[in-house]
């Protein structure tokens, strides 16, 4: 699935810009970590990946990305490791995507979640701080940093305040990068976006990516809420797309971004049952799902507005939430082995292409 020149450079990306500029990205073979690393690599960028684990199965590794670039085996906590990558690779821009995203992990586990959300997050500022080469650092924040608010959407301007061990964690990532940028001048701007989807997601108990694998196997569709809880989904090349804008302006127009927080945002409202069954539609599939209507301390109704993004830096996504769906649907058939039911021998209705993830 490539993007092309002409349809990046119309989002305000100079694709040329990122020729042999020397790139860390933390998280490379996360969700967005995968693609935001691969289309650095098409456009030319000498990129350096710090990895923690080694995860075959995701986007990076499956579509050969990680064989273009530099590989540093590490941990965003070891600042020893990050000051060392910085200064012998000459790093010119950070992507700090490194975190602990599900919420159910971070309920059980909060501090392996702190650890990875905001001790990572300060240690990836300081090194930053202490590098002369690093003139641009972007941090992905979260929707879930805003915390549970009376007045939607949320603005850049509400306040975080977050109450659940991953939503207090983001809140505070994102109030540490602001500090750096406050007090230290640090180049850094901030990223909020919605639940990001798209292909390469292996977290199954995420709705789309486990909705797509239980119709593929036949099964009925797990919903763990009551069905009702809005989301704002955010396809994730376009997450990808709209991190390298803002690394650029970081570099080209520091007055504007430095230091500021940006929403990104289809701004629509959809609840889990609608994604659902919008997938369940779109995958040909009479299957009806399981609502179990079992999840805790998860906020009930949140969407972001980009009117800020979308009039200080003329940003637009280039998916709507079906030209997304049908992306992300069309890599997973790909990496279940097709658009074959192996459970109940039947073939799949609206196949779509399989010719890239």
């Amino acid at each position: 699935m490539e993007i092309g020149r002409g349809a990046v450079e119309a989002m305000g990306i100079n694709a040329s810009f990122w020729r042999d500029r020397s790139v860390l990205v933390t998280g490379g073979t996360g969700l967005v970590g995968s693609w935001l690393t691969r289309r650095l690599v098409e456009v030319g960028a000498d990129v350096v990946c710090l990895v923690r684990d080694w995860i075959p199965q995701s986007e990076a590794v499956r579509s050969g990305t990680l064989d273009r670039v530099k590989v540093v085996r590490g941990d965003v906590c070891d600042r020893e490791t990050l000051e060392r990558t910085l200064g012998e690779y000459e790093i010119n821009t950070v992507f700090h995507l490194a975190a602990q995203t599900i919420v159910g992990i971070a309920n059980r586990n909060p501090v392996s979640t702190f650890e990875s959300n905001v001790a990572g997050t300060w240690n990836v500022l300081e090194a930053c701080r202490r590098s002369p080469t690093v003139k641009a650092i972007v941090v992905a924040s979260s929707d879930k940093a805003y915390g549970d608010q009376e007045e939607l959407p949320y603005s850049e301007d509400t306040p975080l305040e977050g109450r659940h061990p991953y939503d207090v964690s983001k809140s505070c990532s994102d109030l540490i990068a602001q500090a750096y940028g406050v007090t230290y001048g640090s180049p850094v701007a901030i990223t909020r976006c919605g639940n990001f989807y798209g292909g390469g997601d292996l977290n199954w108990n995420r709705i789309v990516p486990g909705t797509i694998r239980s119709i593929i196997r036949g099964e009925r569709p797990i919903i763990r809420s009551d069905g009702q809880f809005v989301r704002d989904y955010f396809y994730v090349e376009d997450g990808a797309a709209a991190y390298m804008l803002l690394g650029e302006k970081l570099i080209t127009d520091s007055e504007r971004v430095r230091g500021k927080a940006f929403n990104f945002s289809n701004e629509i409202q959809v609840t889990v049952t609608d994604l659902v069954n919008r997938i369940l539609g779109m995958m040909g599939s009479s299957l009806k799902p399981d609502i179990q209507n079992q999840a805790s301390n998860e906020i009930r109704h949140q969407y972001l507005s980009a009117q800020r993004v979308r009039e200080e830096l003329g940003w637009r996504p280039l998916f709507t939430l079906d030209e997304g769906l049908e992306r992300t649907i069309a890599w997973y058939r790909d990496f279940f082995g097709g658009s074959y039911d192996e459970f109940s021998g039947r073939e799949l209705a609206g196949t779509h292409s399989r010719s890239g993830r």
